[in-house]
């Protein structure tokens, strides 16, 4: 998937089906940024009744933007969109809200009680959750 920015910054950064908020300050084109393709409601209950640093019960289907043009600035970043599922996401809460994106890994379930949950993680890079 590629995916050109040309979207406003006043958008969410990691909730955001149009997946538009992909750059810094001084419109500079960010190397790294993970989307959740999910609603408000189902993140925000992350943190439900969570305070710092916390794992989602919940399952996400995430997209890691990775820049193909490094140095570049907006309107002009170009991206290689990759689309992870079965995603359990860490996220940083505040006042039960989810304000700082950390992580995601991938949890293979096996029927052979030795083996348990296998954590893959992704290289996602972290940063602030906006709504």
């Amino acid at each position: 998937m590629q995916i050109n920015e040309k979207k406003s910054c006043n958008v969410r950064q990691h909730v955001d089906a149009n997946m538009s908020k992909i750059y810094v300050d001084g419109n500079k084109c960010k190397d790294v940024n993970t989307f959740i393709l999910s609603d408000y409601k189902q993140v925000k209950a992350i943190c439900s009744d969570q305070t710092n640093k916390t794992k989602s019960k919940a399952k996400f289907r995430i997209v890691r933007c990775e820049l193909k043009n490094n140095g570049a600035r907006k309107p002009n970043c170009q991206y290689k969109g990759t689309l992870l599922t079965n995603r359990t996401v860490v996220v940083r809460c505040e006042g039960k809200l989810p304000v700082h994106y950390y992580d995601d890994e991938m949890t293979f379930e096996s029927n052979n009680a030795t083996i348990g949950k296998i954590p893959v993680h992704s290289t996602s890079v972290p940063t602030n959750i906006h709504f």
